[in-house]
């Protein structure tokens, strides 16, 4: 069975057809500058890779282009009925979808619904999946949801300490992003244990330019540092993450607007705002070695951030088994891993110092013989993970109620 996974963006759209179930990717492939006069798709099949450029108008055309590529003579498939489903990438399901559904009108209304909690992706999410339903009229189209790992976080965790009534009216509340990503690695974490998935207890670390960390207990998300948006939580790229939130008032009162402020949360603040340099780690490295001292601090805050959370969700979970690294910067920087390990030998929590140089971005243990817990390193997969929701939705090896829920995603009672 072959799966298309779309991971749709304002203007490019990702995607990679599986061979299912042996989740072989066939091919892959990127197109950018959507709307642009030089719009760009860069294609890849084995070793193999092609760069075509021509203007495509919009995302119908960028559908239409990708699967023209995929069947064109001496292409990866002969036939676009070969594509039996096609999985969706969607950052917010809200309360509503604990797991990966099949898309039907109902789900588009949600997805649409949920556009207010997240203006910058569910629009476009949404463009691409109507985009792939015109093109492949008939196939099945499944929909994974970023927040749908995070829905078995309790309420002692997921509400916050707002009047009640902003979370029965507006649903203002706790929802965690990255969830496929979490997902993915503590599952990945259990097989590299020898453990079931559901006999685990991990602390996941997604360490990019988005930064989110996740108590997972006995494979199930319990909490997570993003909030009701991805700004809160760990210091990320441009994001600043956890801080004071009268200090908004403060600027406020001294004439910032929201927009602006909105602006200096998101976009110039984290590792860029901090260093003035960069929001890029491995840049931030070369200057921090050059003697940039705002480069230091800005690793050193990244780092320290990451440590907290780990403490504190330390003791959410009382014991831990793993704690995993992933993301670009946590499968990539040994150095983040270094300083973020750094003096938790207390929690049970101690590097290999030569494991963790050698890891390199592959799948790996980075923990030393006497640490308690096992630290690993887990190159994350989401198209992975959402090809192989799609086929068990659609291959019928995965039981599912009317919201859709799957096995996988099972909530715990709250």
């Amino acid at each position: 069975m072959k799966v298309l996974v779309i991971n749709a963006g304002s203007s490019s759209i990702k995607y990679q057809l599986y061979g299912m179930p042996g989740a072989e990717v066939l091919a892959k492939g990127l197109v950018e500058r959507i709307g642009e006069p030089t719009s760009r798709l860069v294609h890849s099949r084995g070793d193999d890779s092609a760069i075509l450029e021509e203007a495509v108008a919009n995302h119908e055309a960028a559908m239409e282009l990708i699967l023209r590529v995929l069947v064109q003579p001496g292409g990866t498939i002969e036939d676009l009925s070969e594509i039996e489903a096609v999985g969706h990438r969607v950052v917010h399901g809200g309360e509503e979808f604990t797991g990966s559904v099949i898309i039907d009108d109902r789900v588009l209304a949600s997805i649409e619904r949920f556009a207010e909690l997240a203006p910058l992706h569910n629009p476009h999410n949404l463009v691409g999946i109507r985009a792939a339903m015109r093109k492949l009229a008939g196939t099945p189209q499944v929909a994974c949801f970023d927040t749908a790992f995070h829905t078995s976080i309790p309420k002692v965790a997921h509400m916050y300490a707002l009047p009640y009534e902003l979370y029965e009216r507006h649903r203002v509340r706790r929802y965690g992003f990255h969830g496929t990503s979490h997902r993915y690695v503590a599952r990945r974490a259990a097989a590299m244990l020898g453990r079931d998935k559901y006999d685990l207890n991990a602390i996941t670390c997604h360490l990019g330019n988005g930064c989110s960390i996740a108590a997972v207990r006995k494979g199930r998300s319990v909490d997570t540092s993003m909030g009701f948006t991805p700004l809160e939580g760990l210091v990320m790229g441009t994001r600043a993450g956890d801080f004071d939130p009268a200090i908004l008032f403060y600027l406020a009162d001294k004439g910032y607007d929201l927009a602006r402020l909105n602006g200096l949360c998101n976009k110039k603040s984290g590792l860029l705002g901090i260093s003035g340099v960069s929001n890029d780690m491995r840049t931030l490295e070369k200057h921090a070695e050059d003697g940039d001292e705002r480069a230091k601090l800005a690793i050193e805050m990244f780092c320290y951030r990451v440590r907290k959370y780990i403490g504190a969700y330390s003791a959410v979970l009382d014991s831990v088994d793993a704690v995993v690294f992933t993301g670009g910067i946590g499968e990539n920087s040994a150095l983040v891993r270094e300083l973020t390990c750094r003096d938790l030998a207390h929690l049970g929590i101690v590097l290999d110092p030569k494991a963790n140089g050698q890891a390199g971005g592959r799948e790996s243990a980075v923990s030393a013989s006497e640490s308690r817990v096992r630290v690993l390193v887990i190159p994350t997969n989401e198209e992975q993970a959402i090809a192989r929701d799609a086929f068990e939705l659609v291959g019928g090896k995965s039981e599912h109620g009317a919201k859709g829920r799957s096995v996988e995603y099972d909530r715990q009672e709250r």
